[in-house]
């Protein structure tokens, strides 16, 4: 059988898990100290979900509120772990933001499909903005992060309007107000579509109703995007990207020269996507300063695509 797509919806296929999932990463983005914890923020019929929330260190109140970065791991929606995103959660505390790392039910542990996975994102963000004061965030500055399958569950924070959890406060919006999006599954109706195998866990309505890019609207939130361009799901981040630019939205498209699917998971390009997600967050007045990413020395560049 063909490998089609890295990430086909059908779960017919390996997922594309961070190897290690339960390991804790060994890049470290900064020396900073930063203080950590842990909250339900949803109790599900499997189990309760968390958030690794990383502050700076040593605080002191502030008058202003600080914005807040929610970061989803990959893994097919089948598997992964909130550890992924522990580097750059952890930098970006260091440099002012509250940061998050939140889970999700997955396949291997929770026996969901990804359309729970979505529900869980969106009510991930719910609770963030709704505790924004006891978390010291400012609730118009939510961004929403994450990389493959968890790229796609940030995206869909911001454009899927179905599933939301019954237990939802609806009165509180799931949608950020920025997109930091590494190599996500955009275009979920087509893997659908094109998969070689007929068992799925969902229909095409399904597929339809969680694919971030069939609702791309003058309201969507700026972003900006990494790929590979030898990830097959880059197609996927062109198509979105040009809806986008047609509606005047600001979208930025980066990508590594003949890098595969992941990429931006191993040195030095993780540190080359931070200083970029730096940068970008800076230019919407979220972050102040230089980025004090040290990318290493002779490191290759990102292409701006747009």
């Amino acid at each position: 059988m063909r490998l089609i797509l890295p990430l086909l919806l059908a779960f017919s296929l390996p997922a594309l898990a961070q190897k290690g999932d339960k390991k804790k990463p060994t890049i470290k983005l900064t020396d900073a100290e930063v203080t950590t914890k842990e909250i339900v923020y949803k109790t599900t019929p499997q189990g309760e979900l968390k958030l690794h929330v990383f502050s700076p260190a040593g605080e002191v109140q502030i008058a202003a509120l600080r914005p807040c970065i929610v970061f989803f791991f990959g893994g097919g929606w089948k598997s992964g772990s909130y550890l992924q995103f522990v580097p750059q959660a952890e930098y970006l505390a260091s440099r002012g933001i509250i940061a998050i790392s939140a889970d999700y039910r997955i396949a291997s542990i929770h026996k969901t499909t990804p359309d729970k996975c979505v529900e869980d994102a969106k009510s991930a963000i719910r609770w963030v903005r709704g505790h924004s004061t006891e978390l010291g965030i400012d609730p118009d500055k939510v961004i929403a992060a994450g990389g493959s399958a968890g790229g796609h569950l940030a995206a869909c924070t911001a454009l899927v309007t179905a599933y939301d959890a019954e237990s939802d406060d609806k009165s509180i919006s799931a949608k950020p107000n920025a997109m930091v999006l590494f190599n996500p599954a955009l275009n979920i109706a087509t893997l659908f579509k094109q998969r070689e195998t007929g068992d799925s866990p969902i229909t095409l309505d399904i597929a339809e109703a969680i694919t971030p890019n069939n609702f791309v609207s003058k309201d969507t939130p700026p972003a900006i995007l990494f790929f590979g361009t030898a990830d097959k799901l880059k197609v996927g981040g062109d198509e979105y990207v040009k809806k986008a630019t047609e509606l005047g939205l600001r979208a930025e498209m980066w990508s590594a020269a003949d890098m595969p699917h992941g990429f931006f998971n191993k040195e030095p390009w993780m540190q080359v996507t931070a200083k970029k997600m730096d940068e970008f967050l800076a230019s919407l007045g979220y972050l102040g300063g230089e980025p004090l990413i040290k990318v290493p020395d002779g490191a290759p560049e990102l292409k701006r695509e747009n």
